[in-house]
């Protein structure tokens, strides 16, 4: 899993590389391409390491160091690359570049958020619990965490739907409640998780604390 993410890292790093590279051609600054592109890695190192941190952070690390490898190999080609670029007009293939460079930049970076998704649901479904609201967590396979959270008599003839999960200092897991199909039973759902930031925090969308 970790190589896939240094790939996606090489990619998008080879991307910023190659764009900054074309609008720099004129003026013949070229050492701008791996200029801003080791840019783009510290700045991603930071962002993991400080802002987030945690098992997500270790992600976007893992993505700069792609970012640091595409820098690394750019600066190797700088001089056969300076040396191929005779013109400091943009050519058609230049001015196209420029244009799709960015689109796959930011598709490629709107998908990733859009698909990622740091939880799975092992199970849910409805009990015949009447007590309080409680949850448990445990460790499960390769090391990963379960949250099993089952609501109480309050919560009879409702379903549990995960809205949002966040691992930006401790983890904070919101969920909301929707309508069930048993009035006499109350909702329960097990999320698993690569890992938990303590201290866990599980709310309602309407700002209600499970303890």
């Amino acid at each position: 899993m970790a190589y896939l993410i240094i790939i996606g890292g090489i990619f998008l790093g080879s991307i910023v590389f190659l764009f900054t590279y074309i609008a720099s051609k004129k003026f013949e600054k070229y050492y701008i391409a791996p200029v801003i592109t080791f840019l783009f890695f510290i700045a991603i190192s930071l962002y993991g390491f400080i802002i987030v941190g945690g098992f997500d952070g270790l992600g976007y690390v893992l993505i700069a160091f792609g970012f640091l490898i595409a820098g690394v190999a750019g600066t190797l080609l700088l001089p056969g690359l300076s040396r191929l670029s005779k013109s400091k007009e943009f050519g058609k293939s230049d001015k196209l570049m420029l244009i799709v460079l960015p689109l796959i930049f930011f598709t490629v970076i709107g998908s990733a958020f859009y698909l990622d998704r740091n939880y799975w649901v092992i199970d849910e479904g409805e009990n015949t619990y009447m007590g309080d609201s409680y949850y448990e967590i445990s460790t499960i396979s390769e090391g990963n965490k379960q949250v099993a959270l089952t609501l109480g008599e309050a919560y009879a003839g409702k379903t549990i739907e995960v809205e949002n999960i966040n691992h930006r200092g401790s983890t904070d897991i919101t969920i909301n409640i929707v309508d069930g199909r048993s009035d006499d039973k109350t909702p329960y759902i097990w999320i698993g998780l690569y890992d938990i930031n303590e201290p866990l925090t599980i709310r309602t969308t309407d700002g209600t604390i499970i303890e």
